[in-house]
């Protein structure tokens, strides 16, 4: 059975794109520590980052570091914060978040709520940023 990431890759769940190439694909997380709080995965399906082939696994990590670089220039933060966890969905993914402080990566905190169309301008502005990066 497809994990939730999967089935928002193949579009059959509706996600707030941010990046997508071949074999990894970037989205907003719907329940953010921070604005602009990102998930990258890898299309194809491995449940914990350090099984992925060594390819994906570096490839997934370029890919991450273009994102972040997106969302480093349309962002307002000191920096944009790595994190993987990877318990609560069994698909590996890299959580990559704006941040101003550490307290600002903090999980136990309550998370943002923010209306859909916040959420699509801020894919939409990170989408862009990533469009243009080499």
């Amino acid at each position: 059975m497809a994990t939730i990431f999967s089935k928002i890759a193949n579009g059959e769940i509706p996600s707030y794109k941010v990046a997508e190439d071949e074999n990894y694909y970037a989205f907003l997380d719907i329940n953010p520590v921070a604005k602009g709080h990102t998930l990258v995965i890898p299309k194809k399906e491995v449940n914990y980052i350090f099984d992925l082939d060594e390819k994906s696994y570096q490839g997934l990590w370029a890919f991450a570091r273009r994102v972040a670089t997106a969302m480093k220039q349309v962002m307002p933060c000191e920096r944009i914060a790595v994190a993987v966890l990877g318990l609560e969905v069994p698909h590996c993914h890299i959580h990559l978040a704006p941040i101003n402080c550490e307290g600002d990566m903090n999980f136990a905190k309550p998370k943002l709520e923010l209306p859909a169309d916040e959420m699509t301008a801020i894919a939409a502005k990170i989408n862009e940023a990533f469009s243009k990066l080499k």
